[in-house]
């Protein structure tokens, strides 16, 4: 009979779960929950806000709750959340997901991927906007506190972005820590903020009828459906939510949205409404506008902080992306930290922090403001939330096998309505919505010539490489000088020639005591277990070909591993030689190209600046042969 759980491990539990809640708070929410500084008053400020009137008021507050309910609670957090890849999310992990149901390299597949990467690009678009835009939101409070410290916004913000940065290599589990319990404190303030305004106004909780929303729109739907792309900065941090969930899983993120995040800011939401209805000229500094006067610098300090965390959670799930998009060959082999023993999800990617630093700090420079960054704000998110959901209607057809009319429930609720925020948000393209979409463009540029060179690097060099069987019948036949120790030569095709290895066994006419012929495979799931990780196949004479399998969010570390092999062929690490074959990409190429130029270019151009293969592998750099090769494209 099972025995009961002791008292000890029946707390250890709740106290675990609270942990994690609690780091997801710091990383996870703060896109979203930054919200309250700029969503609602962009609906009444600006070129295209409306009066604040009653039944306005009531009716864009009806539409945000409404979109936070449809879009957060049961899109993302009751469906969306479910389409994780072995525990890791974001629009690569949903492309993955559903790619591996086609045949690789076929029309669908290549749409599903052409897809995904696209979404990927625009979220990498969203993580330069949304910590400019957090921030100046924030500092701008300065100037709802005292006029005269307006010239100082832009310096401080500036700074902020730049301390923001810099500490990014301490890993999202500390930060989680850190931030943790300041988000707990700002969601808190959030909604007590709100209460106390709504205490005032009980009336603004009618909003919660639909009805005022429906008035809205049928009584000016040309203004609503402009001012549509306003309500939608409510939910902007829902893409970020879904990138992170491997960071800290989706318990955590549902228990953190349902029991704090909603809460808060539905009664800060609901708060501002009740701000308007007394004062509709306080709209310009609305969100400080809720609290008394003696406490706004309190309120800016705060802020200051949740705006850091506001951009934390894109700048994390940014870093997933750029991992995932390293093991699927979609980019160049990047530099990756891991943050955490424990959290295989928890990265850091310099190269991406401060390309994302750069590009931040100009859109604060460039707009200056950020109801000036608001109008290029929206675009990349909900774009990005329509591939989700046509990503999630192919998995649920082709993963989860739902019935067709499951699906087509999802896509007639979901889809309409993603598509009224993509032509709302459209809007704002002349205003500098057309920057997410460049960087968008750009970065589905470099990811489909990088996919596209590599495929066509791997046929070149493949042209003229016997069959490995081939190979070894004359080496059997030929027999050449065996040279003692272990040679170790990576190869992406294990059924061919290393190209190291004919190289070197043409030249130097021997062969080594014991040979392994290597090839590292990265699978459509997150991780591999340790017991899957190592096939050896003997193929005599010494000579094993071995096939070590990594997740796209692990990082290979080919010394370890080749620690598994079984005793009996396991090396010395002091007897192992890597042979690496070093690919020179030429731009010289007689006869047509596969790819235009430009884009040869840009490969020839990527290949230069990727990782090295040693240090991408771990291999220790004294025991590394590379043996060059020019490539033709």
């Amino acid at each position: 009979m099972t025995q009961p759980p002791s008292g000890s491990q029946v707390e250890a539990q709740p106290r675990s779960q609270r942990a994690i809640v609690l780091g997801a708070l710091g990383v996870v929410f703060g896109d979203i929950g930054t919200s309250p500084l700029y969503a609602v008053r962009e609906c009444f400020s600006g070129p295209h806000g409306l009066p604040a009137q009653p039944e306005i008021i009531l009716g864009v507050l009806s539409m945000v709750f409404w979109t936070l309910m449809l879009v957060i609670s049961l899109k993302y957090m009751a469906l969306v959340l479910r389409a994780d890849n072995k525990g890791e999310g974001g629009v690569l992990a949903l492309m993955a997901l559903v790619t591996a149901h086609f045949r690789s390299g076929g029309k669908r597949w290549r749409s599903f991927t052409v897809l995904g990467i696209f979404g990927a690009s625009l979220l990498l678009a969203d993580a330069m906007i949304t910590p400019a835009i957090s921030v100046l939101g924030a500092m701008e409070g300065l100037g709802a506190v005292r006029a005269e410290w307006q010239p100082w916004i832009l310096p401080i913000a500036v700074g902020i972005l730049v301390i923001l940065f810099a500490t990014q290599h301490h890993g999202t589990g500390q930060i989680g820590k850190v931030f943790g319990p300041v988000m707990l404190v700002w969601f808190a303030v959030l909604g007590i903020l709100g209460t106390a305004s709504i205490a005032r106004n009980p009336g603004v909780l009618c909003a919660i009828d639909p009805r005022h929303a429906a008035t809205i729109c049928f009584s000016d739907p040309a203004r609503a459906f402009i001012v549509l792309g306003s309500v939608f900065l409510t939910v902007t941090g829902a893409e970020a939510m879904y990138a992170d969930m491997g960071h800290f899983g989706t318990r955590a993120i549902r228990i953190g949205w349902f029991a704090v995040a909603m809460p808060g800011l539905l009664l800060n939401y609901f708060g501002q409404g009740a701000v308007l209805l007394r004062d509709p000229s306080a709209a310009e500094h609305l969100f400080y506008a809720v609290a008394p006067a003696w406490a706004q610098p309190a309120l800016l300090v705060l802020a200051t902080v949740a705006t850091m965390i506001a951009s934390q959670a894109v700048i994390a799930g940014a870093f997933s992306l750029a991992t995932q998009a390293v093991q699927l060959d979609l980019t160049p082999r990047l530099m990756v930290r891991r943050t955490s023993a424990s959290a295989y999800g928890q990265v850091y990617v310099p190269a991406i922090n401060w390309a994302l630093m750069l590009g931040t700090i100009y859109l604060a420079l460039e707009f200056g403001t950020s109801s000036n960054l608001a109008a290029a704000y929206g675009v990349a998110v909900s774009l990005d939330m329509t591939i989700a959901t046509l990503l999630l209607a192919i998995a649920a057809h082709v993963v989860w096998r739902w019935p067709l009319w499951k699906i087509a429930a999802l896509i007639v609720v979901f889809l309409p309505l993603d598509l009224s925020f993509v032509s709302s948000n459209l809007l704002k393209i002349a205003s500098g919505g057309w920057l997410p979409l460049l960087v968008a463009f750009a970065g589905t540029a470099i990811m489909t010539t990088w996919s596209r060179g590599r495929a066509l690097v791997r046929q070149r060099m493949e042209q003229d490489i016997p069959d490995l069987e081939i190979f070894l019948d004359d080496i059997r036949g030929r027999k050449p000088l065996r040279v003692p120790g272990t040679a170790v030569f990576l190869t992406e095709n294990a059924r061919r020639v290393p190209r190291a290895w004919l190289h070197n066994y043409l030249h130097n006419k021997i062969v080594h005591q014991r040979v392994l012929l290597l090839s590292v495979r990265t699978t459509l799931e997150p991780t591999v277990p340790t017991a899957e990780r190592l096939d050896a196949e003997d193929l005599g004479d010494g000579i094993h070909r071995v096939t070590l399998r990594y997740g796209f969010m692990e990082q290979p570390n080919v010394p370890r591993a080749l620690e598994q092999l079984p005793p009996e062929i396991r090396p010395s690490p002091n007897s192992i030689s890597y042979f690496l074959g070093r690919v020179q990409v030429s731009l010289r190429h007689e006869g047509k190209s596969a790819m235009v130029g430009w884009r040869r270019g840009l490969f020839a151009w990527l290949a230069r600046n990727a990782m090295n293969t040693p240090d991408y592998f771990r291999l220790p750099p004294n025991r590394v042969v590379e043996l060059g090769a020019q490539v033709p494209l």
